[in-house]
């Protein structure tokens, strides 16, 4: 489809496909693994490795907000982070502040909420695959750091806090998801809601399968250890970047109109390099 004169965005974040519910899953059960790695492996406890990578976030974060374009390595660098800062934020409210996964999962899950009502309340769109905005983008990566650690919270309460066990647990969030990816092709559901609540859960699953992979057997893993599993998981994850990059090289990402809130209709700070298509 031939877009018509005039100014447009350049895409900031990436289109909503299976390759990219393959990056995300990969992204995020590396950051439980990468996570215990640092907090465990290297013996840097929860706040240390909180204070560290929350630190190397927010240099990636701002590096990705200056972008002009969207660039798969530069972006999903910066999910992983989150993913990875989440899982020893999670286990630092759960453990070494000794107040119990239940207790993580509420106070994420209200952060998370407050995030995304005041996103909503902003005038900025929720679907992330139209986001133009500077302020819209930075409230998707406060939502992403506030879900990727929710979800480290909620799969440990799902296999410790309520016994269910690492696979038992997988096997719950993998049927979760299935139903909704059947609500999205059979029923009229928001596909918008779909999508948070897909998001969302992606995260738990990548937390029980990253435990799954590292753990020892007799804790119910397969005993690759954390530095093993996340070797594997940046393998498949460059891979997979790799050939994002090239189709995006081969079908470029179609630029987005100039950004408007969406309750007033006034112009908003774009968040990509602004082109302007001229007529044929």
């Amino acid at each position: 489809m031939r877009l018509t004169p005039g100014q447009y965005v350049l895409r900031k974040l990436p289109h909503i496909t299976a390759l990219f519910w393959a990056l995300k899953i990969l992204a995020t059960t590396l950051g439980e693994t990468a996570g215990d790695y640092f907090s465990q492996t290297l013996g840097l406890g929860t706040l240390r490795s909180a204070c560290l990578l929350l630190a190397v976030f927010l240099v990636a974060v701002t590096i990705q907000l200056r972008a002009s374009r969207f660039h798969p390595a530069l972006f999903w660098t910066v999910v992983v982070l989150t993913s990875t800062a989440g899982t020893t934020i999670s286990d630092y409210i759960n453990y070494t502040s000794h107040l119990g996964q239940l207790t993580g999962v509420l106070i994420l899950g209200s952060g998370l909420a407050v995030v995304m009502l005041v996103w909503w309340r902003s005038g900025q769109t929720l679907n992330v695959e139209n986001v133009a905005t500077l302020s819209g983008e930075v409230l998707f990566w406060i939502a992403v750091v506030f879900s990727n650690s929710l979800g480290t919270s909620t799969g440990d309460y799902l296999a410790g806090g309520l016994d269910l066990g690492l696979r038992p647990a997988a096997l719950m969030l993998t049927a979760a998801m299935l139903l909704l990816l059947a609500a999205h092709y059979f029923t009229k559901l928001n596909a918008m809601l779909l999508f948070w609540i897909a998001f969302i859960l992606t995260r738990p699953w990548g937390a029980e399968v990253g435990n799954i992979l590292s753990r020892s057997p007799d804790r119910g893993g397969v005993g690759w250890g954390n530095a093993g599993a996340s070797s594997v998981l940046i393998a498949g994850l460059v891979v997979l970047v790799a050939y994002q990059t090239f189709d995006i090289h081969r079908n470029p990402l179609r630029p987005l109109p100039l950004p408007a809130n969406r309750h007033t209709g006034q112009p908003q700070r774009p968040n990509g390099k602004v082109v302007t298509i001229a007529a044929a």
